[in-house]
């Protein structure tokens, strides 16, 4: 398997095609394959409406997508499928800064993550700020951008796991209420990228670091990120 991401100055794709072994993924041919379908979808002026089975269906260089499919499984020996693709358009006054993880090539790996950034502010400082972001979230691996935008069953689940723990333990009631806000309160710490520890300065969350360079007059402010991870179901 492997995930890639292709931008250009209206949107960025993130794609995952699925091999059956590692070893395929790292084939050069494959990943001029993995090339060539990422730049056409991306190409494409309605790509962020497709779906991969209607995508199959459309034709570059003389053949349908589905047979291009078909001769590079002749190739590789084994059975290739785009697992999923998402498009981010890019708006006015916004910009995409990315990272891949664990590279088989500059912009196809083992994580990619694309960072959608509202800001009219250019130069060396912003680009590796939101690169280091990029980072960030490849490592930590955010559910979510902040408390309000986690899944609500995730959160409830999370509430009775800690609730029995702690009842375990013999706790009374008024107690348990305590010790839980605690407990959720570091899990919302962990899940959430906004209230994560930043990596590069543990000391603070991500968002005091966002509000510390925000403040040095360099407009910044994240409207959206996309983490694809290898073979992760999220």
């Amino acid at each position: 398997w492997a995930v890639g991401i292709f931008i250009n100055e209206k949107k960025a794709l993130l794609i995952e095609i699925n091999t059956e072994t590692d070893f395929a993924a790292k084939n050069d041919t494959f990943l001029s394959f993995f090339e060539k379908i990422g730049n056409y979808i991306l190409s494409l002026n309605d790509s962020s409406e497709i779906s991969i089975d209607k995508l199959m269906s459309y034709s570059f260089e003389g053949f349908l997508i589905s047979e291009h499919f078909t001769d590079i499984i002749s190739k590789i020996g084994e059975n290739i499928s785009i697992n999923k693709i998402e498009v981010i358009k890019i708006d006015f006054n916004t910009q995409i800064f990315s990272y891949t993880h664990n590279s088989y090539r500059k912009n196809i790996g083992k994580i990619c993550v694309a960072l959608k950034v509202e800001t009219n502010s250019k130069g060396i400082e912003l680009e590796q700020f939101g690169k280091n972001l990029c980072m960030h979230i490849a490592a930590s691996k955010p559910m979510a951008m902040d408390i309000e935008y986690l899944d609500k069953k995730i959160v409830e689940k999370e509430k009775e796991i800690q609730k029995a723990t702690i009842k375990s333990a013999g706790k009374s009631n008024d107690i348990i209420t305590k010790i839980l806000e605690g407990k959720m309160n570091k899990f919302y710490s962990e899940v959430t990228l906004f209230n994560q520890n930043y990596i590069l300065d543990n000391d603070k969350t991500v968002k005091n670091i966002l509000d510390k360079f925000s403040s040095n007059n360099l407009n910044f402010k994240i409207i959206s990120y996309s983490l694809f991870v290898l073979g992760a179901e999220w």
